[in-house]
């Protein structure tokens, strides 16, 4: 599967530069059914990425094209899960904290992962057969051969959890999406901990700072679809961090018949 790793970069650094044009452009705002905002940007990056995958012949949930019935999809053993544009709320904001997240998933499980940064030009990836990396594109409209996505696959970074006990805990959450649970959580690792220092992020960027060992906990308990976490998921357990349920510590999974995830938590292992 990791031959699929070039045109999942390709398509998210491509949807990445559509979306800064949307972004430093004046742009409308439309609220969706479920009250979530929708950009040009959102639109834009969906077509993007669904028009590149497409040659793969797997088939593509995305959020901005979810309306796939579960009878239709419940016997795929591989799909892409996309979120064109995750943390619209933060484009909205205009605070950078937006992503495009790709991910393959293989009977349930997020297998491969690439979460690009458009405003950083910051490139995270993850595959089970060769870990987690991160690699700044100096040009991104640049990146447009096989040849240019192996030059940056090579330079990449590697990426691995750190635990050390020593420093202060940090906590990562939820910019837009803080809920009373959450602080409730804050305030025990307060009473374990002592001096513990809460980071808000936005969209999957999250999972990202797990990643690079710059937290050592990210606690989701509030909503989230598959398409919020799936590639940061993969970037995350590579890296070598541990991404449970919160209520039965079984990993998440994809593809379910309710899209909706279960809270979980994203931990480097510091307290285990």
């Amino acid at each position: 599967m990791i031959e699929y790793l070039p045109v999942m970069i390709k398509s998210a650094v491509s949807a990445g530069i559509a979306a800064l044009d949307v972004y430093d452009q004046d742009f409308s705002v439309i609220e969706k059914a479920d009250q979530s905002p929708l950009t040009l940007a959102d639109t834009r990056s969906h077509d993007i990425i669904s028009q590149a995958l497409e040659p793969t012949d797997i088939p593509v949930l995305s959020e901005e094209g979810k309306d796939i019935a579960y009878e239709d999809r419940k016997d795929w053993e591989h799909l892409w899960i996309v979120d064109p544009l995750d943390g619209t709320k933060e484009f909205v904001k205009r605070n950078g904290e937006f992503t495009i997240n790709i991910a393959l998933v293989e009977n349930h499980i997020a297998v491969m992962g690439v979460i690009y940064v458009p405003v950083l030009s910051l490139l995270y990836f993850g595959a089970f057969d060769r870990g987690a990396h991160r690699v700044k594109i100096e040009t991104p409209e640049a990146v447009k051969t096989d040849a240019d996505i192996d030059r940056l696959i090579d330079k990449a970074d590697p990426l691995e959890v750190e635990v050390d006990a020593s420093r202060q805990y940090k906590i990562v959450g939820s910019r837009s999406h803080l809920t009373p649970e959450v602080e409730a959580f804050v305030e025990e690792k307060r009473r374990v901990y002592g001096d513990v220092e809460f980071v808000s992020a936005g969209s999957s960027l999250k999972f990202c700072q797990i990643a690079e060992g710059k937290a050592d906990i990210y606690p989701r308990l509030g909503p989230t679809m598959e398409w919020d976490t799936a590639a940061g998921q993969v970037i995350a357990e590579t890296a070598g961090a541990r991404v449970y349920r919160h209520d039965t510590a079984e990993p998440l999974r994809y593809n379910k018949e309710n899209l909706k995830n279960p809270w979980f938590i994203v931990t480097n292992g510091r307290d285990e």
